[in-house]
């Protein structure tokens, strides 16, 4: 016999709370200054005048290969494809890696790939998203700890510092220095025991598929678009989630 549904003493599962925070960097928390203005500093630091519009053209190309802020897949060519394949585990395939594929840039002058490189590694060569600061300072006020979780090949401290929000991250888990990278559930578990939670309450906020990989673990996530430098990205929606 059936039992009556009366009978049922089953029920969902509570949700849990999210008790921490985990975040990308490089289009999550910030993104690389306008293309056209990394050319130009390029091109001064190199004492190159360019004729009028060619630093717009070269910039274009350089996004058409896929540069770090373009949203394109990058143009990986044989001679610095293992380079590329450990750019975010080490500084000196990182370094490699990104100047080889400027260095495919048409119509670029002497020393531009070099100097546009260290325009991605300079503090002042980023820009933080317009939501940024209020998100980790709702969070710092909520009391729920956050930890950024970035694939890169350097320091970015001192850009988070540049920026304004560097006292706002309480842990740094960064690919070059604990020798994983997303999507490896490592990365995300080191995290978490940083942050002193179980991955279930922990939400990990990203902007790739990469970032995603948290899942596996069982973190909730969180995806946002791509975004241009200083706009807003939609970290709104994950203090609504949170706080």
């Amino acid at each position: 016999m059936r039992p009556d549904d009366s009978d049922d003493t089953s029920s969902p599962s509570p949700v849990r709370p999210i008790r921490a925070v985990m975040l990308d960097f490089h289009g999550t928390l910030a993104q690389l200054e306008p293309l056209t203005r990394s050319v130009e500093l390029a091109a001064a630091r190199c004492e190159v005048e360019l004729p009028p519009y060619h630093g717009t053209l070269i910039a274009d190309a350089l996004g058409a290969l896929g540069w770090p802020g373009s949203g394109l897949p990058p143009k990986v060519l044989p001679f610095f494809a293992t380079a590329w394949a450990d750019r975010d585990l080490t500084e000196i395939d990182h370094r490699e890696a990104f100047i080889g594929l400027a260095s495919q840039t048409s119509g670029a002058f002497e020393g531009f790939a070099e100097a546009v490189y260290d325009r991605l590694c300079a503090p002042d060569g980023w820009v933080v998203y317009a939501d940024t600061l209020p998100l980790l300072e709702s969070l710092r006020d909520a009391g729920v700890p956050v930890a950024v979780v970035s694939n890169i090949g350097f320091d970015i401290r001192p850009v988070a510092k540049h920026l304004g929000f560097d006292h706002l991250v309480d842990h740094w888990v960064l690919s070059y220095e604990v020798g994983w990278c997303k999507p490896e559930p490592a990365i995300f578990r080191e995290a978490c025991v940083r942050l002193k939670v179980d991955p279930e309450d922990c939400l990990m906020v990203g902007d790739t598929l990469a970032d995603a990989g948290a899942k596996e673990l069982g973190c909730r996530t969180y995806l946002l678009p791509h975004t241009g430098p200083g706009e807003i990205v939609g970290l709104d929606a994950v203090r609504r989630i949170v706080v």
